[in-house]
């Protein structure tokens, strides 16, 4: 299981190059790969999608959402899926520390530094992060997760498989986001911002999950000043 590191996903300069306009057609496939969650194409976990930004947000599919019926429990986390000790919380502290904290008895954390990317704060204690689901646990429940099973939701709550799916950040940025979607909240780091809007395209689609209307002009608007980046992903589901 990998995790990004933070400084790899950093704030570059070609992020606030302009793009003028989105391109409306589907993805580019690999043999082999499958499409992103767009209409009629078959989707199937452990195929491998190659896409760009810009298509990938073209494909995520429309539709209203619902919160009716969302507890936070109903995704259980955060759980040791390898059995060594160390929680899906502990497994991202230690993988995104910018200096190792010190692993003590049941992975207690002391020690490490942290770079938050939301805010660029730089922390000195495990105990003033969070581990954010890039897409909210609730957002994941309105959008298509309240008809999985138990164990898909369990599986996206603790989704290590995917460096984007989960980062460490300083728990007043995360507090801050709660559970709201990119047409409400984007990341008070104006450089991390084009990083945060692939993060969220890559889950939604590794996870087959819908936009509502407003998210998807939302994307379409903020992502045009983004790079088109290739984007290479495994569906989840």
């Amino acid at each position: 299981m990998r995790i990004r590191p933070v400084l790899a996903a950093a704030l570059s300069a070609a992020s606030a190059a302009v793009l003028l306009a989105v391109p409306a057609h589907a993805a580019t496939l690999v043999p082999g790969t499958a499409a992103p969650a767009a209409a009629g194409h078959h989707r199937a976990a452990g195929q491998q999608v190659t896409t760009t930004l810009f298509e990938a947000i073209d494909a995520l599919p429309v539709a209203e959402e619902s919160r009716e019926g969302y507890v936070r429990t109903a995704f259980r986390h955060w759980i040791d899926a390898d059995r060594n000790g160390c929680n899906t919380r502990a497994e991202v502290l230690i993988a995104e520390a910018v200096s190792a904290p010190f692993v003590g008895a049941k992975c207690s954390l002391s020690g490490g530094v942290w770079v938050s990317p939301y805010d660029d704060v730089v922390l000195q204690d495990a105990r003033a992060l969070d581990v954010d689901h890039v897409v909210p646990l609730a957002e994941a429940w309105d959008s298509g997760a309240s008809a999985w099973s138990a164990g898909e939701r369990q599986a996206y709550a603790n989704d290590l498989d995917e460096p984007r799916a989960l980062i460490a950040v300083s728990a007043k940025s995360n507090r801050s986001k709660a559970d709201k979607d990119v047409a409400e909240w984007l990341p008070p780091a104006e450089a991390y911002r084009c990083t945060y809007l692939t993060d969220w395209t890559v889950v939604k689609t590794r996870w087959g999950l819908s936009v509502d209307q407003v998210e998807a002009e939302a994307l379409h608007r903020l992502a045009a000043a983004c790079p088109d980046e290739p984007l290479t992903l495994t569906l989840a589901r």
